[in-house]
């Protein structure tokens, strides 16, 4: 199947256009899979797996530049079509929470330790953002991880590295997320 992926994907790249009705039923379990394993954890969250799957697929297919390179390449292209997704959700939800029903509350009221799936997804990509201006790579990995919802094992599989070499930069990704997060916050 990986074969199969990375065939279709090399016509497309030879000019021969993107065989898309090809392309997705080759995809679409792996995509359904790595969209429920990001959602499973996101308490309150109102898209369904296969609805993240449709409507990333069809920003993916609808750009310009919907040539993909190889398997890695296509599903780095679906994790951060997942993010962008998931952020533009938590945005669009924001915003309609600060604009209805306003009205004064008190300061003992708010319970400022907890905080929304929502808040989270925006919180991470403004930290991503931010990761992305000081080291690309890192911010590639986590997408990967906390957008497109892949395992170690995956992303390396997809790099063509070691599971280890993932695990380290995983880690290092990862405390410089949790730096520029702290950063924000405060």
């Amino acid at each position: 199947m990986e074969g199969d992926i990375n065939q279709i994907l090399l016509t497309a790249g030879a000019g021969a256009g993107l065989p898309k009705e090809d392309l997705l039923p080759l995809v679409y379990e792996e995509l359904r899979g790595l969209a429920a394993a990001r959602m499973a954890g996101a308490a309150g969250q109102t898209l369904q797996p296969t609805a993240l799957v449709h409507e990333a697929w069809l920003r993916m297919v609808g750009t310009c530049d919907s040539k993909w390179n190889d398997r890695a390449h296509f599903f780095r292209a679906a994790a951060q079509a997942m993010r962008c997704i998931l952020v533009d959700r938590a945005r669009a939800k924001s915003s309609l929470k600060r604009n209805w029903g306003k009205h004064q509350v008190a300061l003992e009221e708010i319970d400022l330790a907890v905080s929304s799936p929502d808040c989270r997804i925006l919180l991470v990509n403004e930290a991503l953002d931010l990761l992305e201006q000081k080291d690309p790579e890192s911010a590639r990995i986590v997408t990967m991880k906390f957008f497109g919802g892949l395992t170690n094992k995956e992303i390396a599989k997809t790099d063509g590295v070691t599971e280890r070499t993932i695990e380290s930069k995983w880690a290092y990704a990862k405390a410089c997320l949790f730096d520029l997060i702290e950063g924000i916050a405060d």
